[in-house]
Protein backbone atom coordinates (compact mmCIF):
# COMPACT_ATOMS: atom_id res chain seq x y z
CA UNK A 1 0.00 0.00 0.00
CA UNK A 2 0.81 3.64 -0.43
CA UNK A 3 -0.11 6.90 1.90
CA UNK A 4 1.19 10.34 1.40
CA UNK A 5 -0.01 13.12 3.51
CA UNK A 6 -1.81 16.05 2.00
CA UNK A 7 1.02 18.32 0.76
CA UNK A 8 3.84 16.27 1.42
CA UNK A 9 6.64 16.37 -0.85
CA UNK A 10 6.79 12.06 -0.67
CA UNK A 11 5.22 9.21 0.41
CA UNK A 12 5.17 8.34 4.23
CA UNK A 13 4.64 4.43 3.31
CA UNK A 14 6.04 3.57 -0.13
CA UNK A 15 4.80 0.12 -1.32
CA UNK A 16 4.50 -1.22 2.22
CA UNK A 17 3.45 -5.08 2.04
CA UNK A 18 2.76 -6.74 5.91
CA UNK A 19 0.58 -9.40 7.56
CA UNK A 20 -0.67 -9.40 10.71
CA UNK A 21 -1.04 -13.39 11.93
CA UNK A 22 -3.95 -13.73 14.35
CA UNK A 23 -2.52 -14.17 18.07
CA UNK A 24 1.09 -12.57 17.27
CA UNK A 25 2.80 -10.13 18.69
CA UNK A 26 4.50 -8.19 16.54
CA UNK A 27 6.99 -4.47 17.01
CA UNK A 28 7.30 -1.81 14.75
CA UNK A 29 10.52 0.08 15.18
CA UNK A 30 12.41 3.00 13.14
CA UNK A 31 13.16 6.28 13.44
CA UNK A 32 10.71 9.71 14.00
CA UNK A 33 9.67 9.71 10.00
CA UNK A 34 9.79 6.22 9.42
CA UNK A 35 6.14 5.70 9.04
CA UNK A 36 6.12 3.46 11.77
CA UNK A 37 2.55 5.27 13.80
CA UNK A 38 1.38 5.91 9.97
CA UNK A 39 1.31 2.31 8.94
CA UNK A 40 -0.68 1.79 12.57
CA UNK A 41 -2.89 4.08 12.15
CA UNK A 42 -4.01 2.56 8.76
CA UNK A 43 -4.89 -0.72 11.18
CA UNK A 44 -8.24 0.16 12.11
CA UNK A 45 -8.92 3.23 9.37
CA UNK A 46 -8.09 5.93 11.42
CA UNK A 47 -6.23 6.31 8.27
CA UNK A 48 -6.93 4.54 4.45
CA UNK A 49 -4.20 4.24 1.82
CA UNK A 50 -4.31 6.16 -1.12
CA UNK A 51 -2.82 2.83 -3.23
CA UNK A 52 -3.24 -0.43 -2.51
CA UNK A 53 -5.67 -1.92 0.54
CA UNK A 54 -6.06 -3.13 4.04
CA UNK A 55 -8.26 -5.38 5.06
CA UNK A 56 -8.60 -6.50 8.89
CA UNK A 57 -10.74 -10.45 8.81
CA UNK A 58 -12.08 -9.84 5.44
CA UNK A 59 -13.28 -5.96 6.27
CA UNK A 60 -11.48 -3.11 3.54
CA UNK A 61 -11.25 0.01 5.28
CA UNK A 62 -11.71 1.39 2.30
CA UNK A 63 -15.10 1.10 2.85
CA UNK A 64 -17.00 3.43 5.25
CA UNK A 65 -19.55 0.66 6.04
CA UNK A 66 -16.95 -1.31 7.58
CA UNK A 67 -14.86 1.11 9.96
CA UNK A 68 -16.99 0.68 13.18
CA UNK A 69 -16.48 -2.82 13.38
CA UNK A 70 -13.18 -2.75 12.07
CA UNK A 71 -12.53 -0.26 15.29
CA UNK A 72 -14.24 -2.96 17.84
CA UNK A 73 -12.14 -5.61 16.46
CA UNK A 74 -8.67 -3.36 16.17
CA UNK A 75 -8.20 -1.34 19.34
CA UNK A 76 -5.73 1.55 19.06
CA UNK A 77 -4.17 3.13 21.72
CA UNK A 78 -2.15 6.43 21.28
CA UNK A 79 1.29 7.76 22.82
CA UNK A 80 -0.68 10.50 24.53
CA UNK A 81 -3.57 8.48 26.67
CA UNK A 82 -5.26 12.10 27.32
CA UNK A 83 -6.23 12.13 23.64
CA UNK A 84 -8.55 9.12 24.39
CA UNK A 85 -10.23 9.46 27.93
CA UNK A 86 -13.97 10.41 28.01
CA UNK A 87 -14.89 9.92 30.89
CA UNK A 88 -15.05 11.28 34.39
CA UNK A 89 -13.93 8.29 36.56
CA UNK A 90 -12.06 5.27 35.38
CA UNK A 91 -15.52 3.03 35.65
CA UNK A 92 -17.41 5.76 33.08
CA UNK A 93 -14.46 5.33 30.65
CA UNK A 94 -14.40 2.18 30.27
CA UNK A 95 -18.13 1.78 29.88
CA UNK A 96 -17.96 4.62 27.11
CA UNK A 97 -17.50 1.87 24.12
CA UNK A 98 -20.03 -0.94 25.41
CA UNK A 99 -22.61 1.48 26.05
CA UNK A 100 -22.28 3.14 22.46
CA UNK A 101 -22.14 -0.44 21.38
CA UNK A 102 -25.86 -0.60 22.43
CA UNK A 103 -24.96 -3.43 24.99
CA UNK A 104 -27.67 -4.20 27.55
CA UNK A 105 -26.98 -3.09 32.01
CA UNK A 106 -25.71 -6.37 32.63
CA UNK A 107 -23.37 -6.98 29.59
CA UNK A 108 -22.02 -3.41 30.12
CA UNK A 109 -21.02 -4.16 33.86
CA UNK A 110 -19.79 -7.58 32.56
CA UNK A 111 -17.41 -5.71 30.34
CA UNK A 112 -16.31 -3.18 32.68
CA UNK A 113 -15.62 -5.42 35.20
CA UNK A 114 -13.50 -8.24 32.78
CA UNK A 115 -11.52 -4.88 31.51
CA UNK A 116 -11.03 -3.88 35.41
CA UNK A 117 -9.96 -7.03 36.45
CA UNK A 118 -7.50 -7.71 33.61
CA UNK A 119 -5.53 -4.19 33.39
CA UNK A 120 -5.34 -4.60 37.21
CA UNK A 121 -7.76 -1.18 37.73
CA UNK A 122 -9.88 -3.16 39.74
CA UNK A 123 -9.19 -0.81 42.97
CA UNK A 124 -9.37 2.33 41.10
CA UNK A 125 -12.91 1.57 39.05
CA UNK A 126 -14.20 5.32 41.09
CA UNK A 127 -11.23 7.30 40.52
CA UNK A 128 -11.68 10.87 38.67
CA UNK A 129 -9.21 9.88 35.29
CA UNK A 130 -7.52 12.97 35.75
CA UNK A 131 -6.43 11.77 39.20
CA UNK A 132 -4.21 9.25 37.24
CA UNK A 133 -0.68 8.86 36.41
CA UNK A 134 0.26 8.43 33.19
CA UNK A 135 0.86 4.79 33.22
CA UNK A 136 -2.81 4.18 35.21
CA UNK A 137 -3.55 6.29 32.27
CA UNK A 138 -2.71 4.00 29.86
CA UNK A 139 -3.75 1.19 31.15
CA UNK A 140 -7.22 2.83 30.84
CA UNK A 141 -6.84 3.49 27.47
CA UNK A 142 -6.36 0.12 27.23
CA UNK A 143 -9.21 -1.30 29.29
CA UNK A 144 -11.29 1.01 27.19
CA UNK A 145 -10.29 -1.31 24.17
CA UNK A 146 -10.18 -4.88 26.01
CA UNK A 147 -14.14 -4.05 27.27
CA UNK A 148 -15.43 -4.26 23.93
CA UNK A 149 -14.00 -7.87 23.38
CA UNK A 150 -11.54 -6.11 20.76
CA UNK A 151 -9.30 -9.02 19.40
CA UNK A 152 -6.72 -6.97 18.42
CA UNK A 153 -4.33 -4.19 19.86
CA UNK A 154 -2.33 -1.42 18.23
CA UNK A 155 -0.33 0.26 21.08
CA UNK A 156 1.39 3.69 19.06
CA UNK A 157 4.60 4.29 20.98
CA UNK A 158 2.34 3.68 24.25
CA UNK A 159 4.86 3.53 26.57
CA UNK A 160 7.25 6.51 25.54
CA UNK A 161 5.75 9.81 27.69
CA UNK A 162 5.43 7.40 30.95
CA UNK A 163 8.11 6.53 33.88
CA UNK A 164 9.82 3.32 34.18
CA UNK A 165 6.94 1.90 36.68
CA UNK A 166 4.75 2.82 34.22
CA UNK A 167 6.04 1.52 31.74
CA UNK A 168 6.85 -2.17 33.27
CA UNK A 169 2.83 -2.23 33.92
CA UNK A 170 2.27 -1.88 30.56
CA UNK A 171 4.78 -4.21 29.53
CA UNK A 172 3.72 -7.16 32.14
CA UNK A 173 0.09 -6.13 30.48
CA UNK A 174 1.16 -6.83 27.25
CA UNK A 175 2.91 -10.35 27.76
CA UNK A 176 -0.39 -11.11 29.95
CA UNK A 177 -2.59 -9.98 26.80
CA UNK A 178 -0.12 -12.17 24.59
CA UNK A 179 0.22 -15.52 26.49
CA UNK A 180 -3.04 -15.80 28.36
CA UNK A 181 -5.73 -14.29 26.16
CA UNK A 182 -4.13 -15.18 22.92
CA UNK A 183 -4.30 -11.35 21.75
CA UNK A 184 -3.14 -10.14 18.79
CA UNK A 185 -0.87 -7.52 19.66
CA UNK A 186 0.88 -4.89 17.47
CA UNK A 187 3.36 -2.74 19.39
CA UNK A 188 5.41 0.71 17.94
CA UNK A 189 8.05 1.57 19.87
CA UNK A 190 11.22 3.50 19.81
CA UNK A 191 12.48 1.16 22.97
CA UNK A 192 14.86 -1.71 21.60
CA UNK A 193 14.20 -3.83 24.90
CA UNK A 194 10.69 -3.56 24.36
CA UNK A 195 10.78 -5.16 20.45
CA UNK A 196 12.69 -8.15 21.91
CA UNK A 197 9.89 -9.13 23.24
CA UNK A 198 8.04 -9.34 20.75
CA UNK A 199 7.37 -12.70 18.31
CA UNK A 200 8.36 -10.84 15.31
CA UNK A 201 10.17 -7.33 14.55
CA UNK A 202 9.42 -5.38 11.63
CA UNK A 203 11.97 -2.56 10.94
CA UNK A 204 10.73 0.78 9.05
CA UNK A 205 13.10 3.37 6.86
CA UNK A 206 11.99 6.24 5.15
CA UNK A 207 8.17 4.73 4.49
CA UNK A 208 9.64 0.80 3.68
CA UNK A 209 9.55 -1.96 5.90
CA UNK A 210 13.58 -3.14 5.12
CA UNK A 211 13.78 -6.13 7.03
CA UNK A 212 11.85 -8.43 9.56
CA UNK A 213 12.42 -11.05 11.61
CA UNK A 214 12.32 -12.41 14.91
CA UNK A 215 14.31 -10.50 17.86
CA UNK A 216 17.02 -12.74 17.58
CA UNK A 217 17.41 -12.51 13.77
CA UNK A 218 16.77 -8.60 13.37
CA UNK A 219 19.38 -7.72 16.67
CA UNK A 220 22.40 -10.12 15.79
CA UNK A 221 25.14 -8.01 16.32
CA UNK A 222 25.23 -4.62 14.11
CA UNK A 223 24.50 -6.02 10.64
CA UNK A 224 21.20 -5.88 9.65
CA UNK A 225 20.09 -2.14 11.58
CA UNK A 226 22.85 -0.67 9.86
CA UNK A 227 22.13 2.89 7.89
CA UNK A 228 18.68 3.04 9.81
CA UNK A 229 20.13 4.94 12.32
CA UNK A 230 18.54 2.23 15.08
CA UNK A 231 20.81 0.85 17.97
CA UNK A 232 20.88 -2.43 19.67
CA UNK A 233 18.85 -3.23 22.78
CA UNK A 234 21.56 -2.35 25.80
CA UNK A 235 22.22 -5.66 26.57
CA UNK A 236 23.41 -6.83 23.14
CA UNK A 237 25.26 -4.07 22.56
CA UNK A 238 27.29 -4.37 25.50
CA UNK A 239 27.48 -8.13 24.72
CA UNK A 240 28.98 -7.06 21.13
CA UNK A 241 31.40 -4.57 23.18
CA UNK A 242 32.11 -7.40 25.76
CA UNK A 243 33.35 -10.07 22.02
CA UNK A 244 35.56 -7.11 20.94
CA UNK A 245 37.90 -7.83 24.18
CA UNK A 246 37.69 -11.18 23.25
CA UNK A 247 35.01 -12.77 25.54
CA UNK A 248 33.06 -15.93 24.00
CA UNK A 249 29.09 -14.53 23.81
CA UNK A 250 26.89 -15.85 22.09
CA UNK A 251 25.43 -13.93 19.28
CA UNK A 252 22.45 -12.26 20.27
CA UNK A 253 22.12 -11.72 23.81
CA UNK A 254 18.55 -10.04 23.88
CA UNK A 255 18.25 -9.47 27.81
CA UNK A 256 20.30 -8.57 30.86
CA UNK A 257 19.00 -12.14 32.37
CA UNK A 258 20.65 -13.55 29.60
CA UNK A 259 23.79 -11.45 29.57
CA UNK A 260 24.39 -12.06 33.24
CA UNK A 261 23.69 -16.19 32.20
CA UNK A 262 26.29 -16.44 29.91
CA UNK A 263 29.07 -14.46 31.57
CA UNK A 264 28.62 -16.63 34.48
CA UNK A 265 29.03 -19.72 32.18
CA UNK A 266 32.19 -18.81 30.73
Amino acid sequence: MVYRYPGAACNALDDVQVGVRRGSFTAVIGLNGSGKSTLARHMNGLLVPGAGAVVVDGLNTGDPRNIPEIRRRVGFVFQNPDNQLVGATVEEDIAFGPENLGLSPASIREAVDYALEVTGLAGLAQRPTQALSGGQKQLLAIAGSLAMRTRCLVLDEATAMIGPAGRRRILDLIKKLVNQFSMTLVLITHFMEEAVLADRVLVMHRGRIIMEGTPAQVFRSGSLLTGTGLALPGPADLACRLRSYGLNLPDPVLSLDELVDSICRL
